[in-house]
């Protein structure tokens, strides 16, 4: 099983750019893709981005098209998301989570973070 940790949430004003970062332990990490989600108050779960487990494929929700990048470090066991030009609607919970390659789903999360973005 692999335990996921995220950190470098926070509040920043509209426009403003935030960076991610989630460190992987507990088994081998390009076992896994990983993906980015978030959690609005009073909103259910949506994704947000994914990356492949060598890299090479990402995926971007429309909303954050041209605006965010996902991208991943297998040697340091981390994937970051680069969050730039950011909305008030983007703020949420920040939750990084692993699919086992080979799965149908992100089985595991960790604890999220906190992005707040002021007008």
């Amino acid at each position: 099983q692999v335990q996921l940790a995220e950190s470098g949430g926070g509040l920043v004003q509209a426009g403003g750019s935030l960076r991610l970062s989630c460190v992987a332990s507990g088994d081998i990490f390009s076992s896994y893709s990983m993906g980015w989600f978030r959690q609005a108050p009073g909103k259910g779960r949506e994704s947000v981005a994914a990356i492949s487990w060598s890299g090479a494929n990402t995926y971007y929700a429309d909303f954050v098209k041209g605006r965010f990048n996902i991208s991943r470090d297998n040697a340091k066991n981390s994937v970051d998301l680069q969050m730039s030009s950011l909305k008030p609607e983007d703020t949420a919970v920040y939750y990084c989570a692993a699919n086992k390659v080979g799965a149908s789903r992100f089985d595991y999360w960790g604890q999220g973070t906190q992005v707040t973005v002021s007008s």
